[in-house]
């Protein structure tokens, strides 16, 4: 893959702000890219904006990648230590000639680029403090002295090839008059530092990279294999926001998304392998080696997100799912819940339901007692005389039932729908009221098995009791 050997990769967040699916999608290209040819997966915190930085958004970054099962190797690395290494490249930099003190202000500069515009050129520093021999003072930056021709051409792992004029990139500035490094130098000086063979990043970091080639080369370090990912859209084709339902990481977990269906969505938001949609993690990691990146954006589709967390929910064993159901079950206070019944009750609900949140709610009253249970508004006034007839008839047969599983069950229903003459709703939704409080659930003789002989009796029980009319008192006749 590459002439140093093993492949390393690296994600490189600023933390500004809560790890987003933009920043989340890089980080899974790269941690594959790496796994996939046995290499390296490094990460490294980009805190040099101290004003913008903030530890709560780092903390909520690093816990995204976990949760996302995101494992780098080493320790992160936080570019806001590392100050003395960045300036020490520049000295090395100004003693050989590629980088000079610039005594130029802001305001200065601005005044070059807008007589550039006036006159129709590329609106840029002229260089006029390049030959002066100026150093260090108050108010002085260091500069680049880049190549004032020829072109920076590299083989862009999504793009191909691409080249730029050198002679259209100013003398960029390294280090500011404050004595901070700029981003496009602290990132090579890491990027070299980390041995890191495979830069991928989104397309907006495009125009940087010929700038960064010339920062290597006066380094005289060696360059990676740069690829440039398109941006992720909302549907409409614009910018992604919040108003395409796009969130923060964090918050997808907080929805009850299983992290291997988040992942499996935002590797396919960029990425193919034929008309396949579903991959587990084992496959992702066989399967992407760098190519097929898309060189088109991709649209964020939250319902597509939310078919493929169902897809996942629906094939994963139930053993996997409970440790990730239990934050959810906590919420209705049912985390202690008998591991064996919630097992059953997972098998009974992972083909019915899109999200882990959705699974607890549905979950939920086939894990209360019967004393406990609630029910939906109307659900209890849907049971008229004829429906608790058949709830009292089938709770004797059930009592009796000699086997108390699910076909035992479907047949004892069965035999008193047949032998009743009516359709199945006329019992399966008294039932279903009874033992969930909903006229809507899931198959009712597995949720009677599920739930065990004494529950589903209590259940029968409690809304027979519920619903039985109260007797009205006898009025004595009036004496004359």
């Amino acid at each position: 893959m590459n002439a140093r050997g093993k492949v390393v990769t690296r994600f490189a967040p600023s933390p500004t702000g809560h790890l987003h699916i933009g920043g989340a999608r890089t980080a899974v290209f790269c941690m594959l890219l790496a796994r996939h040819y046995g290499g390296r997966f490094l990460l490294r915190i980009e805190d040099t904006d101290l004003e913008r930085s903030r530890q709560e958004y780092t903390d909520s970054i690093l816990a995204s990648m976990r949760r996302l099962k995101l494992d780098w190797d080493g320790d992160p690395i936080f570019q806001k230590d590392r100050f003395d290494i960045y300036n020490s490249g520049i000295d090395r930099l100004l003693a050989s000639g590629h980088a000079y003190w610039c005594g130029c202000s802001p305001e200065e500069v601005e005044a070059m680029r807008e007589k550039a515009r006036s006159e129709g050129k590329k609106p840029r520093y002229d260089g006029r403090c390049r030959t002066l021999g100026l150093g260090p003072g108050p108010g002085r930056s260091v500069r680049l002295a880049a190549p004032r021709e020829g072109r920076i051409e590299f083989d862009d792992m999504v793009k191909g090839h691409l080249s730029f004029d050198a002679s259209e990139l100013d003398d960029m500035i390294l280090r500011r008059s404050d004595g901070s490094p700029t981003y496009n130098f602290s990132v090579v000086v890491d990027d070299a530092a980390m041995n890191v063979t495979h830069v991928l990043r989104g397309d907006d970091h495009v125009n940087n990279t010929p700038r960064q080639i010339l920062i290597y080369r006066a380094l005289g370090a060696e360059l990676p294999v740069f690829g440039h990912v398109p941006m992720i859209l909302g549907p409409d084709r614009q910018k992604l926001s919040k108003r395409h339902g796009a969130k923060a990481v964090i918050e997808y977990d907080k929805d009850g998304l299983l992290p291997d269906a988040l992942v499996n969505y935002l590797v396919r938001l960029g990425w193919s392998c034929g008309d396949r949609e579903i991959f587990d993690r084992d496959e992702l990691v066989r399967l992407f080696d760098g190519n097929n990146l898309n060189r088109s954006p991709a649209a964020f589709d939250p319902q597509k997100l939310l078919w493929v967390n169902a897809e996942h929910l629906r094939r994963a064993a139930p053993e996997t799912l409970l440790p990730e159901l239990l934050p959810f079950l906590r919420e209705y206070g049912l985390e202690k819940a008998d591991e064996k019944l919630v097992l059953a009750c997972i098998r009974i609900l992972q083909a019915r339901v899109r999200t882990l949140t959705d699974m607890a709610g549905q979950m939920r009253p086939l894990l209360t007692p019967a004393a406990g249970l609630t029910y939906e508004s109307g659900a209890l006034e849907s049971l008229t005389p004829e429906a608790r007839r058949h709830l009292a008839e089938l709770r004797g047969r059930l009592a009796g039932a000699k086997d108390f599983d699910r076909d035992a069950l479907h047949a004892v229903i069965q035999a008193h729908v047949e032998e009743k003459d009516v359709k199945f709703k006329a019992v399966g939704q008294p039932l279903r009221v009874a033992l969930l409080g909903s006229v809507n659930g899931p198959d009712i003789a597995q949720v009677m098995q599920a739930v065990g002989r004494d529950d589903a009796l209590a259940k029968l029980d409690r809304a027979l009791e519920l619903t039985t009319p109260m007797r009205q008192p006898q009025h004595q006749a009036r004496l004359p």
